[in-house]
């Protein structure tokens, strides 16, 4: 569980300051071809921006708010039991659980402690890495600490499952 604590610590942390620093920094900021304010980390590519995302995945909105929210409720319940109960033996899937756990946490966080603007029933998910592919003239979805936890979580999880030992026992018992 210190993992899970750490990282949701890491993706609050991260939203927090970044958006922190461009409110106070206004002067910091430039605009891409598309007018969108930019913090540039690594020109033109690799900039911090703040973005307010409504929905889930890419900002979809085809569910509703509480049944997005309710599911993360559920889904970092039941993702801290697995944390708790996936053995020592099975580092990578507990490494999983851990990432997927922490990253839902971040989101849920966002959900039911920013502020409910535009008479939504829950605040809005802060992202805030832009990656923009200027040969392309292409954004990726803006993206935050919490979501990138998910997806290195969800791609080990599907590698574990892939490439995972078998758990059967070298040795079985008698009589098996």
């Amino acid at each position: 569980m210190p993992w899970v604590v750490a990282l949701l610590a890491l993706d609050l942390w991260s939203k927090s300051a970044v958006f922190a620093y461009i409110d106070a920094h206004p002067e910091a900021l430039t605009f891409d071809p598309h007018f969108h304010r930019r913090w540039e980390i690594i020109s033109p590519w690799f900039s911090f921006m703040q973005s307010w995302n409504p929905g889930m995945a890419w900002g979809m909105e085809f569910l509703p708010t509480w049944l997005l929210v309710g599911g993360r409720i559920v889904a970092s319940v039941f993702l801290l039991w697995l944390v708790a109960k996936t053995p020592r033996t099975k580092p990578w899937l507990s490494a999983s659980f851990v990432l997927i756990a922490a990253g839902a946490m971040g989101n849920l966080y966002d959900n039911l402690f920013m502020p409910r603007v535009d008479g939504r029933p829950f605040g809005m998910v802060r992202d805030f890495i832009d990656v923009y592919f200027t040969g392309f003239d292409w954004h990726f979805h803006t993206f935050n600490v919490a979501d990138s936890c998910i997806s290195v979580g969800a791609v080990i999880l599907f590698a574990t499952g892939l490439f995972g030992k078998d758990d059967k026992p070298e040795n079985p018992p008698a009589g098996a």
